[in-house]
């Protein structure tokens, strides 16, 4: 592709795809109502946030930037988000329907952010995005903390599991609906921002 220079074999880009195979894995980990597995789950989580920082570092600091990397790093956080946002609707914690929106999105937007590097044209994420992740990191960040914490004072019995007794299916839908009503709405800018590119596909 010539908008695209595939170099997939330094360091940061093996750090990018080591996050898209963490991702199922700790999906697997976190589905399973045990101590054990979801601390597994849980670890697995911070080792791909782990990888998303110094991934972006590393090429920052020794200037290996790809258009590899470049197409590739927000695709493994999407897959990492969604792989922890289907679990949450496995586990009841979170509704579908905000979660379907967010990850059409994401993917349409991955498409069309594939159509302009097959062009020569980089899409720069506007400010409206970086708050549509943080408050997907928020919720996803949020949620498994939550379910982490319940799940170990359950493991060890503790009387401070009483204090942590909320509506948490009311408070962390109404944190995805605001991502995913944010998430919809930076979508539809995008596209009316590069139609012409989709147009022009359609033809």
């Amino acid at each position: 592709m010539s908008g695209i220079d595939y170099q997939p074999m330094n360091t940061p880009n093996k750090l990018t795809l080591l996050r898209i195979i963490i991702a199922p894995v700790f999906m697997y980990f976190f589905l399973f109502d045990s101590f054990y597995m979801r601390l597994a789950g849980l670890v697995l989580f911070v080792i791909a946030a782990l990888t998303d920082l110094a991934d972006g570092h590393y090429a920052r600091k020794y200037g290996i930037i790809t258009g590899f990397g470049k197409f590739m790093d927000p695709l493994a956080d999407k897959i990492l988000v969604s792989c922890a946002l289907v679990s949450f609707i496995a586990l009841k914690y979170v509704s579908p329907l905000p979660v379907m929106l967010i990850i059409g999105r994401e993917f349409a937007i991955t498409g069309l952010r594939l159509l302009a590097a097959y062009r020569g044209v980089v899409i720069p994420p506007t400010w409206w995005a970086k708050v549509k992740t943080f408050l997907q990191l928020t919720v996803v960040g949020g949620v498994i903390g939550y379910v982490s914490l319940i799940t170990s004072l359950e493991h060890f019995n503790s009387p401070a599991l009483q204090l942590f007794q909320f509506d948490h299916y009311f408070y962390f839908n109404l944190l995805l609906w605001g991502a995913a009503v944010i998430t919809v709405w930076t979508g539809i800018d995008y596209v009316v921002k590069y139609f012409f590119m989709i147009k022009s596909v359609l033809k």
